[in-house]
């Protein structure tokens, strides 16, 4: 079998999920400066799809930077993680009013074994765990409506919202999650658009609200 150049694209899309996700996770705080030489290396990559990430980062507001100075990571600030939650609420509620009457039974059993994942992540307090699962039940309903403008804005503010959902795991809004998904699969099941959609509402409405009392 003939050996295939690894393209740029993929090697640039591999630094900045990696990067993306040890920011999300605390592994890399807010305020750390990073370098592309430093980070490279770690990754076995060159610095040119470091430098590409590090961009793409900044766009998305897990980075900042000063040319010539310095990049960094921004702090957790409340305001920011307001307005990346309305944004991916909007998103998630029109990819809910299209997906919901084109799901197919195994569609809903994959809601289900990903909120049953949630719930147990929940009680162990598996905060990776919990929003592996968050992510597999509400991909369902993005991937079921296929709007790929609607994915896209999804995948780029929710990191900046699973940042301060790390820090408040287990207080009530996580905790209720667990409940509120259970009421929107029923919907979904039922093919009951309208109280998916107000469902859909209330979970992102408690993510905004999280970040008010922070």
């Amino acid at each position: 079998m003939a050996i295939r150049p690894v393209s740029r694209t993929l090697l640039r899309d591999r630094a900045y999920e990696a990067i993306r996700d040890a920011i999300v996770a605390g592994e890399i705080e807010p305020g750390a400066v990073v370098r592309d030489a430093d980070l490279a290396e770690r990754l076995g990559l060159s610095r040119a799809p470091v430098r590409e990430a590090f961009s793409r980062l900044v766009d998305d507001g897990l980075l900042e930077s000063k040319p010539q100075s310095y990049t960094r990571v921004t702090p957790v600030v409340a305001a920011d993680v307001r307005d990346a939650a309305a944004v991916v609420a909007a998103m998630h509620e029109l990819v809910t009013r299209v997906a919901v009457p084109r799901l197919r039974e195994t569609d809903l059993d994959a809601m289900r074994e990903a909120n049953a994942r949630f719930a147990a992540a929940v009680r162990a307090g598996d905060v990776d765990g919990a929003l592996r699962a968050d992510d597999d039940l509400h991909h369902v309903l993005v991937r079921t409506a296929a709007n790929r403008a609607a994915a896209a804005t999804v995948a780029r503010y929710t990191p900046l919202i699973r940042r301060l959902e790390r820090r408040r795991f287990g207080e009530a809004g996580t905790c209720r999650s667990a409940g509120l998904h259970e009421q929107l699969i029923e919907a979904c099941a039922a093919r009951d658009t309208g109280t998916a959609l107000r469902v859909t509402a209330d979970i992102w409405r408690g993510l905004e609200e999280l970040a008010d009392t922070d």
